[in-house]
Protein backbone atom coordinates (compact mmCIF):
# COMPACT_ATOMS: atom_id res chain seq x y z
CA UNK A 1 0.00 0.00 0.00
CA UNK A 2 1.37 3.43 -1.46
CA UNK A 3 0.99 6.54 1.00
CA UNK A 4 0.20 8.21 -2.55
CA UNK A 5 -2.45 5.75 -3.21
CA UNK A 6 -6.35 6.07 -2.63
CA UNK A 7 -6.11 3.27 -0.90
CA UNK A 8 -4.01 4.71 1.73
CA UNK A 9 -6.57 7.49 1.93
CA UNK A 10 -9.28 5.13 2.92
CA UNK A 11 -6.97 2.78 5.14
CA UNK A 12 -5.52 5.73 7.46
CA UNK A 13 -8.77 7.68 8.44
CA UNK A 14 -10.37 4.22 9.52
CA UNK A 15 -7.28 2.76 11.63
CA UNK A 16 -7.07 6.67 13.22
CA UNK A 17 -11.23 7.01 14.23
CA UNK A 18 -10.82 3.00 15.44
CA UNK A 19 -7.62 3.83 17.13
CA UNK A 20 -9.34 7.09 19.10
CA UNK A 21 -12.32 5.30 20.23
CA UNK A 22 -10.48 2.22 21.94
CA UNK A 23 -9.55 1.87 25.46
CA UNK A 24 -5.87 2.78 25.84
CA UNK A 25 -4.49 -0.68 27.15
CA UNK A 26 -5.68 -2.42 23.98
CA UNK A 27 -4.99 0.75 21.42
CA UNK A 28 -1.21 -0.86 20.85
CA UNK A 29 -2.75 -4.24 19.84
CA UNK A 30 -4.72 -2.14 17.03
CA UNK A 31 -1.87 -0.44 15.48
CA UNK A 32 -0.20 -4.16 15.56
CA UNK A 33 -3.15 -5.31 13.21
CA UNK A 34 -3.22 -2.07 11.10
CA UNK A 35 0.65 -1.97 10.49
CA UNK A 36 0.54 -6.11 9.35
CA UNK A 37 -2.38 -5.43 7.18
CA UNK A 38 -0.44 -2.48 5.48
CA UNK A 39 2.55 -4.60 4.77
CA UNK A 40 0.75 -7.32 3.80
CA UNK A 41 -1.13 -5.20 1.24
CA UNK A 42 2.32 -5.98 -1.11
CA UNK A 43 2.87 -9.57 -0.71
CA UNK A 44 0.23 -11.68 1.87
CA UNK A 45 3.36 -14.06 2.48
CA UNK A 46 6.11 -11.82 2.97
CA UNK A 47 5.00 -10.92 6.64
CA UNK A 48 6.68 -14.03 7.87
CA UNK A 49 10.07 -12.49 7.58
CA UNK A 50 8.47 -9.70 9.70
CA UNK A 51 6.92 -12.21 12.10
CA UNK A 52 10.45 -14.56 12.07
CA UNK A 53 12.56 -11.53 12.95
CA UNK A 54 10.17 -10.12 15.66
CA UNK A 55 9.95 -13.50 17.25
CA UNK A 56 13.46 -14.37 17.08
CA UNK A 57 15.07 -11.00 17.94
CA UNK A 58 12.59 -10.35 21.06
CA UNK A 59 13.57 -14.35 22.67
CA UNK A 60 17.33 -13.02 21.86
CA UNK A 61 16.24 -9.71 23.82
CA UNK A 62 14.53 -11.62 26.58
CA UNK A 63 17.48 -14.27 26.99
CA UNK A 64 19.98 -11.36 26.83
CA UNK A 65 18.17 -9.58 29.46
CA UNK A 66 17.89 -12.82 31.63
CA UNK A 67 21.49 -13.37 31.45
CA UNK A 68 22.73 -9.77 32.26
CA UNK A 69 20.20 -9.92 35.66
CA UNK A 70 20.98 -13.80 36.44
CA UNK A 71 23.18 -14.04 39.46
CA UNK A 72 25.82 -16.86 39.83
CA UNK A 73 27.46 -16.07 36.91
CA UNK A 74 30.89 -13.74 36.55
CA UNK A 75 30.56 -10.75 34.75
CA UNK A 76 33.20 -12.89 31.64
CA UNK A 77 30.42 -15.72 31.81
CA UNK A 78 27.85 -13.77 31.07
CA UNK A 79 29.72 -11.45 28.12
CA UNK A 80 29.95 -15.00 27.02
CA UNK A 81 26.61 -15.99 26.73
CA UNK A 82 25.24 -13.09 25.28
CA UNK A 83 27.77 -12.28 23.08
CA UNK A 84 26.16 -16.30 21.63
CA UNK A 85 22.83 -15.28 21.94
CA UNK A 86 23.83 -11.81 20.33
CA UNK A 87 25.70 -14.26 17.10
CA UNK A 88 22.17 -16.26 16.78
CA UNK A 89 20.02 -12.69 16.43
CA UNK A 90 22.53 -11.53 13.86
CA UNK A 91 22.27 -14.55 11.62
CA UNK A 92 18.94 -15.41 11.30
CA UNK A 93 18.43 -11.49 10.32
CA UNK A 94 21.41 -11.29 8.12
CA UNK A 95 20.88 -14.38 6.79
CA UNK A 96 17.24 -13.19 5.29
CA UNK A 97 18.57 -9.98 4.36
CA UNK A 98 21.31 -11.57 2.45
CA UNK A 99 19.47 -14.54 0.86
CA UNK A 100 16.51 -11.86 -0.32
CA UNK A 101 18.92 -9.26 -1.28
CA UNK A 102 21.91 -10.53 -2.23
CA UNK A 103 22.07 -14.38 -3.06
CA UNK A 104 21.49 -13.27 -7.04
CA UNK A 105 24.69 -10.94 -6.85
CA UNK A 106 26.71 -13.54 -5.23
CA UNK A 107 25.50 -15.76 -8.32
CA UNK A 108 26.31 -12.89 -10.93
CA UNK A 109 30.20 -12.49 -9.01
CA UNK A 110 30.52 -16.26 -9.42
CA UNK A 111 29.71 -16.52 -12.68
CA UNK A 112 31.86 -13.43 -13.93
CA UNK A 113 35.15 -15.63 -12.53
CA UNK A 114 32.68 -19.20 -14.18
CA UNK A 115 32.78 -16.75 -17.56
CA UNK A 116 37.04 -16.38 -17.46
CA UNK A 117 37.34 -19.68 -16.02
CA UNK A 118 35.34 -21.37 -19.18
CA UNK A 119 33.06 -23.23 -16.88
CA UNK A 120 29.97 -23.36 -17.08
CA UNK A 121 27.85 -20.34 -15.14
CA UNK A 122 24.77 -20.98 -12.35
CA UNK A 123 21.44 -20.26 -12.96
CA UNK A 124 20.34 -17.06 -11.06
CA UNK A 125 17.35 -17.70 -8.72
CA UNK A 126 13.46 -16.09 -8.98
CA UNK A 127 13.29 -14.12 -5.94
CA UNK A 128 10.95 -11.37 -5.26
CA UNK A 129 12.56 -8.74 -2.85
CA UNK A 130 10.27 -8.27 0.38
CA UNK A 131 9.80 -4.75 0.55
CA UNK A 132 11.42 -2.25 3.42
CA UNK A 133 13.31 -5.65 4.75
CA UNK A 134 16.35 -3.72 4.88
CA UNK A 135 14.57 -1.36 7.26
CA UNK A 136 12.79 -3.46 9.43
CA UNK A 137 15.77 -5.85 10.06
CA UNK A 138 18.06 -3.17 11.01
CA UNK A 139 15.40 -2.15 13.10
CA UNK A 140 15.11 -4.83 15.05
CA UNK A 141 19.10 -5.92 14.93
CA UNK A 142 19.72 -2.58 16.29
CA UNK A 143 17.08 -3.33 19.68
CA UNK A 144 18.70 -6.27 20.22
CA UNK A 145 22.28 -4.57 20.14
CA UNK A 146 21.11 -1.75 22.63
CA UNK A 147 19.74 -4.56 24.62
CA UNK A 148 23.16 -5.75 24.88
CA UNK A 149 25.21 -3.07 25.90
CA UNK A 150 22.37 -2.34 28.39
CA UNK A 151 20.91 0.76 26.90
CA UNK A 152 17.66 -0.08 27.01
CA UNK A 153 15.30 -3.13 28.34
CA UNK A 154 14.19 -6.12 27.25
CA UNK A 155 10.20 -5.46 26.17
CA UNK A 156 8.75 -8.39 27.88
CA UNK A 157 4.80 -7.87 25.75
CA UNK A 158 5.88 -9.18 22.68
CA UNK A 159 3.01 -7.83 20.93
CA UNK A 160 4.03 -4.12 22.13
CA UNK A 161 7.53 -5.45 20.50
CA UNK A 162 6.45 -6.57 16.91
CA UNK A 163 4.29 -3.15 16.48
CA UNK A 164 8.06 -1.33 17.19
CA UNK A 165 9.14 -3.70 14.10
CA UNK A 166 6.14 -3.06 12.47
CA UNK A 167 5.00 0.70 12.92
CA UNK A 168 3.60 0.79 9.47
CA UNK A 169 4.35 4.41 8.53
CA UNK A 170 7.78 3.93 9.04
CA UNK A 171 7.83 0.00 8.49
CA UNK A 172 8.76 0.15 4.37
CA UNK A 173 11.28 3.21 4.03
CA UNK A 174 11.99 4.15 7.52
CA UNK A 175 13.37 6.13 9.02
CA UNK A 176 14.98 3.59 11.19
CA UNK A 177 13.70 3.65 14.54
CA UNK A 178 15.79 3.29 17.62
CA UNK A 179 14.11 1.21 20.33
CA UNK A 180 14.83 4.21 22.85
CA UNK A 181 12.72 6.39 20.98
CA UNK A 182 9.80 4.71 19.64
CA UNK A 183 9.20 1.66 21.59
CA UNK A 184 9.61 3.97 24.29
CA UNK A 185 6.85 5.67 23.05
CA UNK A 186 4.70 2.30 22.66
CA UNK A 187 5.45 1.42 26.41
CA UNK A 188 4.27 4.55 27.73
CA UNK A 189 0.94 4.98 25.13
CA UNK A 190 -1.67 4.02 27.17
CA UNK A 191 -0.95 7.02 29.78
CA UNK A 192 -0.08 9.15 26.70
CA UNK A 193 -3.26 11.97 26.16
CA UNK A 194 -4.59 10.82 23.21
CA UNK A 195 -6.27 14.01 21.63
CA UNK A 196 -4.35 16.93 20.87
CA UNK A 197 -5.39 19.67 18.16
CA UNK A 198 -1.94 21.35 18.17
CA UNK A 199 -0.47 17.82 17.62
CA UNK A 200 -2.23 16.49 15.19
CA UNK A 201 -2.97 19.70 13.42
CA UNK A 202 0.76 19.99 13.00
CA UNK A 203 0.54 16.01 11.72
CA UNK A 204 -1.32 16.70 8.96
CA UNK A 205 0.25 19.75 7.86
CA UNK A 206 3.42 17.74 7.36
CA UNK A 207 1.95 14.94 5.81
CA UNK A 208 0.54 17.52 2.96
CA UNK A 209 3.96 19.00 2.83
CA UNK A 210 5.48 15.58 2.05
CA UNK A 211 2.83 14.57 -0.28
CA UNK A 212 3.32 18.11 -2.28
CA UNK A 213 6.94 16.89 -2.47
CA UNK A 214 6.07 12.83 -3.86
CA UNK A 215 3.74 13.86 -6.22
CA UNK A 216 4.27 17.49 -7.59
CA UNK A 217 7.98 17.18 -8.04
CA UNK A 218 9.87 14.07 -7.21
CA UNK A 219 6.95 11.79 -9.56
CA UNK A 220 7.18 14.92 -12.26
CA UNK A 221 11.10 14.77 -11.93
CA UNK A 222 11.16 10.87 -12.24
CA UNK A 223 9.79 11.52 -15.67
CA UNK A 224 12.93 13.58 -16.82
CA UNK A 225 15.28 11.43 -15.12
CA UNK A 226 14.34 7.98 -16.56
CA UNK A 227 14.30 9.73 -19.84
CA UNK A 228 17.67 10.95 -19.76
CA UNK A 229 19.63 7.71 -18.27
CA UNK A 230 17.43 5.57 -19.96
CA UNK A 231 19.00 6.91 -23.88
CA UNK A 232 21.60 8.84 -22.46
CA UNK A 233 23.59 7.57 -25.72
CA UNK A 234 21.64 10.63 -27.07
CA UNK A 235 22.24 12.92 -25.54
CA UNK A 236 25.25 15.45 -24.75
CA UNK A 237 25.93 17.51 -22.08
CA UNK A 238 23.91 19.62 -21.08
CA UNK A 239 20.84 16.78 -21.37
CA UNK A 240 23.14 14.89 -18.97
CA UNK A 241 23.96 17.33 -16.69
CA UNK A 242 20.58 18.56 -16.04
CA UNK A 243 19.26 14.61 -15.88
CA UNK A 244 22.20 14.12 -12.70
CA UNK A 245 20.38 17.37 -11.15
CA UNK A 246 16.94 16.75 -11.60
CA UNK A 247 17.68 13.11 -10.25
CA UNK A 248 18.70 14.71 -6.90
CA UNK A 249 15.66 16.80 -6.87
CA UNK A 250 13.71 13.54 -7.16
CA UNK A 251 15.55 11.35 -4.99
CA UNK A 252 15.43 14.17 -2.13
CA UNK A 253 11.41 14.86 -2.81
CA UNK A 254 11.14 11.05 -2.82
CA UNK A 255 12.66 9.51 -0.07
CA UNK A 256 12.56 12.70 2.66
CA UNK A 257 8.48 13.07 1.31
CA UNK A 258 7.91 9.75 2.45
CA UNK A 259 9.70 10.25 5.52
CA UNK A 260 7.64 13.43 5.91
CA UNK A 261 4.88 11.69 5.27
CA UNK A 262 5.51 8.87 7.57
CA UNK A 263 6.37 11.34 10.55
CA UNK A 264 3.31 13.45 9.96
CA UNK A 265 1.32 9.99 10.16
CA UNK A 266 2.73 9.09 13.14
CA UNK A 267 2.51 12.55 14.94
CA UNK A 268 -1.28 12.53 14.05
CA UNK A 269 -1.45 8.82 16.00
CA UNK A 270 0.16 10.21 19.22
CA UNK A 271 4.02 9.01 17.68
CA UNK A 272 7.21 11.52 17.07
CA UNK A 273 9.55 9.54 15.16
CA UNK A 274 13.35 10.50 14.42
CA UNK A 275 14.06 13.33 11.72
CA UNK A 276 15.61 12.04 8.79
CA UNK A 277 16.64 14.90 6.25
CA UNK A 278 17.75 18.32 7.65
CA UNK A 279 18.56 20.20 4.75
CA UNK A 280 21.23 18.50 2.90
CA UNK A 281 22.17 20.35 -0.18
CA UNK A 282 22.55 23.24 2.23
CA UNK A 283 25.17 21.15 3.57
CA UNK A 284 28.92 22.41 3.49
CA UNK A 285 30.76 19.85 3.29
CA UNK A 286 30.24 15.66 2.53
CA UNK A 287 30.72 15.19 6.30
CA UNK A 288 28.01 17.66 7.07
CA UNK A 289 25.93 16.22 4.21
CA UNK A 290 25.61 12.75 5.93
CA UNK A 291 25.08 14.51 9.17
CA UNK A 292 21.55 15.62 7.37
CA UNK A 293 21.05 13.20 4.89
CA UNK A 294 19.29 9.66 5.96
CA UNK A 295 20.22 10.79 9.39
CA UNK A 296 18.69 7.29 10.58
CA UNK A 297 20.37 5.28 8.66
CA UNK A 298 23.77 7.14 9.03
CA UNK A 299 23.55 7.31 12.74
CA UNK A 300 22.95 3.32 12.53
CA UNK A 301 25.78 2.64 10.80
CA UNK A 302 27.82 5.24 13.18
CA UNK A 303 26.54 3.67 16.17
CA UNK A 304 26.51 0.32 15.37
CA UNK A 305 29.73 -0.35 13.06
CA UNK A 306 31.58 3.04 12.83
CA UNK A 307 32.51 3.35 16.47
CA UNK A 308 32.80 -0.79 16.98
CA UNK A 309 35.76 -0.73 14.66
CA UNK A 310 37.54 2.09 16.19
CA UNK A 311 35.69 4.45 15.02
CA UNK A 312 37.83 8.35 15.40
CA UNK A 313 39.95 6.66 18.50
CA UNK A 314 42.61 5.28 16.67
CA UNK A 315 45.25 6.24 14.31
CA UNK A 316 44.75 8.20 11.00
CA UNK A 317 44.65 4.92 8.51
CA UNK A 318 42.78 2.91 10.86
CA UNK A 319 39.89 5.88 10.68
CA UNK A 320 40.29 5.93 7.42
CA UNK A 321 39.74 2.03 6.96
CA UNK A 322 36.91 2.42 9.51
CA UNK A 323 34.95 5.21 7.17
CA UNK A 324 35.76 3.36 3.84
CA UNK A 325 34.23 0.25 5.19
CA UNK A 326 31.33 2.01 6.66
CA UNK A 327 30.39 4.24 3.54
CA UNK A 328 31.47 1.04 1.69
CA UNK A 329 28.92 -1.22 3.56
CA UNK A 330 26.49 1.55 3.66
CA UNK A 331 26.41 1.54 -0.42
CA UNK A 332 26.05 -2.53 -0.56
CA UNK A 333 22.99 -1.65 1.80
CA UNK A 334 21.10 0.35 -1.08
CA UNK A 335 21.08 -2.21 -3.68
CA UNK A 336 22.96 -5.53 -4.70
CA UNK A 337 24.97 -3.45 -6.97
CA UNK A 338 28.81 -2.57 -7.48
CA UNK A 339 27.26 1.35 -8.34
CA UNK A 340 26.10 1.45 -4.96
CA UNK A 341 29.26 0.45 -3.45
CA UNK A 342 31.39 2.31 -5.42
CA UNK A 343 28.53 5.98 -4.57
CA UNK A 344 29.34 4.72 -1.14
CA UNK A 345 33.30 4.51 -1.43
CA UNK A 346 33.35 7.90 -3.16
CA UNK A 347 31.60 9.62 -0.27
CA UNK A 348 34.32 7.82 2.22
CA UNK A 349 37.16 9.16 0.41
CA UNK A 350 35.51 12.50 -0.15
CA UNK A 351 35.96 12.47 3.93
CA UNK A 352 39.05 11.50 3.96
CA UNK A 353 40.44 14.50 1.38
CA UNK A 354 38.66 16.74 3.44
CA UNK A 355 40.51 15.81 6.85
CA UNK A 356 43.27 15.96 4.93
CA UNK A 357 42.69 19.05 3.38
CA UNK A 358 41.11 20.72 5.68
CA UNK A 359 44.16 22.04 8.24
CA UNK A 360 45.77 23.30 4.59
CA UNK A 361 42.66 25.33 4.08
CA UNK A 362 42.74 26.82 7.23
CA UNK A 363 45.80 27.83 6.70
CA UNK A 364 45.25 29.58 3.80
CA UNK A 365 42.10 31.24 4.53
CA UNK A 366 44.34 32.52 7.53
CA UNK A 367 47.19 34.45 5.73
CA UNK A 368 44.40 35.57 3.04
CA UNK A 369 42.28 36.97 5.70
CA UNK A 370 39.23 35.19 3.92
CA UNK A 371 36.12 36.33 5.49
CA UNK A 372 34.81 32.26 6.29
CA UNK A 373 31.81 33.60 7.88
CA UNK A 374 30.28 35.41 4.82
CA UNK A 375 27.57 34.34 2.41
CA UNK A 376 30.04 34.17 -0.39
CA UNK A 377 32.63 32.00 0.98
CA UNK A 378 29.40 29.98 2.57
CA UNK A 379 28.14 29.69 -0.82
CA UNK A 380 31.40 28.60 -2.60
CA UNK A 381 31.67 25.91 -0.14
CA UNK A 382 27.48 24.46 -0.40
CA UNK A 383 27.82 25.00 -3.88
CA UNK A 384 31.39 22.35 -4.10
CA UNK A 385 29.40 20.02 -2.09
CA UNK A 386 26.34 19.85 -4.48
CA UNK A 387 28.71 19.12 -7.36
CA UNK A 388 30.58 16.24 -5.44
CA UNK A 389 27.48 14.44 -4.42
CA UNK A 390 26.33 14.92 -8.14
CA UNK A 391 28.62 13.13 -9.61
CA UNK A 392 28.18 10.18 -6.83
CA UNK A 393 24.42 10.54 -7.16
CA UNK A 394 25.65 8.97 -11.06
CA UNK A 395 26.77 5.95 -9.98
CA UNK A 396 23.91 5.45 -7.62
CA UNK A 397 21.14 6.16 -10.47
CA UNK A 398 23.38 3.78 -13.55
CA UNK A 399 22.58 0.91 -14.31
CA UNK A 400 25.52 -0.52 -14.01
CA UNK A 401 29.15 0.65 -13.90
CA UNK A 402 29.86 0.63 -17.42
CA UNK A 403 26.68 3.32 -17.80
CA UNK A 404 28.08 5.49 -15.34
CA UNK A 405 31.51 5.46 -16.58
CA UNK A 406 30.23 6.37 -20.08
CA UNK A 407 27.28 8.86 -18.85
CA UNK A 408 30.35 10.83 -17.31
CA UNK A 409 32.51 10.37 -20.35
CA UNK A 410 29.61 11.74 -22.51
CA UNK A 411 29.07 14.44 -20.02
CA UNK A 412 32.30 15.78 -20.27
CA UNK A 413 33.05 15.06 -24.09
CA UNK A 414 30.08 15.80 -25.65
CA UNK A 415 29.78 19.77 -25.00
CA UNK A 416 26.04 21.21 -26.79
CA UNK A 417 26.10 24.85 -25.00
CA UNK A 418 23.18 26.02 -27.29
CA UNK A 419 20.73 23.43 -25.71
CA UNK A 420 20.38 26.25 -23.08
CA UNK A 421 18.67 28.41 -25.35
CA UNK A 422 17.02 26.55 -28.59
CA UNK A 423 14.59 24.75 -26.23
CA UNK A 424 15.89 21.34 -26.39
CA UNK A 425 15.46 20.73 -22.91
CA UNK A 426 11.75 20.67 -23.55
CA UNK A 427 12.37 17.54 -25.19
CA UNK A 428 13.14 15.40 -22.19
CA UNK A 429 10.11 13.84 -21.63
CA UNK A 430 8.41 16.98 -19.86
CA UNK A 431 7.12 19.64 -22.23
CA UNK A 432 7.14 23.25 -21.31
CA UNK A 433 4.31 23.39 -18.55
CA UNK A 434 5.62 20.39 -16.75
CA UNK A 435 8.77 21.60 -16.66
CA UNK A 436 7.80 25.18 -15.46
CA UNK A 437 5.43 23.07 -12.93
CA UNK A 438 8.90 21.30 -11.84
CA UNK A 439 11.31 24.66 -11.67
CA UNK A 440 8.34 26.32 -9.30
CA UNK A 441 7.85 23.41 -7.11
CA UNK A 442 11.42 22.80 -7.00
CA UNK A 443 11.73 26.75 -6.05
CA UNK A 444 9.57 26.62 -3.34
CA UNK A 445 11.34 23.29 -1.71
CA UNK A 446 14.54 25.90 -1.64
CA UNK A 447 12.61 28.53 0.32
CA UNK A 448 11.30 25.71 2.68
CA UNK A 449 14.52 24.23 3.36
CA UNK A 450 16.20 27.67 3.81
CA UNK A 451 13.90 28.80 6.48
CA UNK A 452 14.40 25.06 8.27
CA UNK A 453 18.56 26.23 8.00
CA UNK A 454 18.07 30.16 8.75
CA UNK A 455 15.46 29.66 11.15
CA UNK A 456 15.41 25.76 12.49
CA UNK A 457 11.67 25.83 11.62
CA UNK A 458 9.99 23.20 9.68
CA UNK A 459 6.78 24.39 7.58
CA UNK A 460 3.81 23.31 10.28
CA UNK A 461 6.43 25.10 12.81
CA UNK A 462 6.46 28.25 10.93
CA UNK A 463 2.65 27.92 9.93
CA UNK A 464 1.60 27.99 13.54
CA UNK A 465 2.97 30.93 14.33
CA UNK A 466 1.33 32.99 11.48
CA UNK A 467 -1.31 35.02 11.28
CA UNK A 468 -4.64 32.48 10.83
CA UNK A 469 -5.61 34.04 6.90
CA UNK A 470 -1.93 33.76 5.65
CA UNK A 471 -1.81 29.93 7.22
CA UNK A 472 -5.27 29.10 5.71
CA UNK A 473 -3.92 30.51 2.27
CA UNK A 474 -0.73 28.69 2.16
CA UNK A 475 -2.31 25.33 3.20
CA UNK A 476 -5.30 25.44 0.74
CA UNK A 477 -2.79 26.37 -2.06
CA UNK A 478 -0.43 23.40 -1.43
CA UNK A 479 -3.80 21.25 -1.12
CA UNK A 480 -4.82 22.98 -4.39
CA UNK A 481 -1.43 21.84 -6.43
CA UNK A 482 -1.19 18.33 -5.07
CA UNK A 483 -4.98 17.97 -6.10
CA UNK A 484 -4.51 19.71 -9.55
CA UNK A 485 -0.42 19.24 -10.65
CA UNK A 486 -0.02 15.97 -8.61
CA UNK A 487 1.25 12.96 -11.10
CA UNK A 488 -1.52 10.26 -10.50
CA UNK A 489 -4.69 9.27 -12.09
CA UNK A 490 -6.24 7.30 -15.23
CA UNK A 491 -3.01 6.58 -17.20
CA UNK A 492 -0.13 7.14 -14.75
CA UNK A 493 1.99 4.63 -13.51
CA UNK A 494 1.95 5.64 -9.83
CA UNK A 495 5.82 5.59 -8.98
CA UNK A 496 6.45 3.83 -5.68
CA UNK A 497 8.95 5.42 -3.94
CA UNK A 498 12.64 4.83 -4.60
CA UNK A 499 13.81 3.92 -1.06
CA UNK A 500 10.96 0.61 -1.33
CA UNK A 501 13.59 -1.40 -3.08
CA UNK A 502 16.47 -1.22 -0.96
Amino acid sequence: MLFNSIEFLLFFPIVLLVYFVLPSRIRYFWLLIASYYFYMCWNPVYILLIVISTVITYLCGRIVGAFREKSGLTEKQKKRRMKLVMAASFLVNAGLLIYFKYTNFFIDCLNRVLGTLKMEKLTQLDILLPVGISFFTFQALGYTIDVYRGEVKAEKNLFKYALFVSFFPQLVAGPIERSKNLLGQIREEPSRRLWNYQRVTSGLIIMLWGFFMKLVIADRAAILVDTVFDGYESYQMTGLVLGVVIFTVQIYCDFAGYSTIATGTARVLGFELMENFNTPFLAGSVADFWRRWHISLGTWFRDYLYIPLGGSRCGKWKRYRNILITFGVSGLWHGANFTYVIWGLLHGFYQMAEKELGPIIKKMNDKCHTRTNSFGYRFFKVLVTFVLCEFAWIFFRAESVHQAVHYICRMFTCRDWWSLFDQSIYQLGLDVTEMHILGVGTAVLFLVDLLKYRKGQGLADFLAKQWIVFRWCILLGLLFVCVVFGCYGPGFDSAQFIYFQF
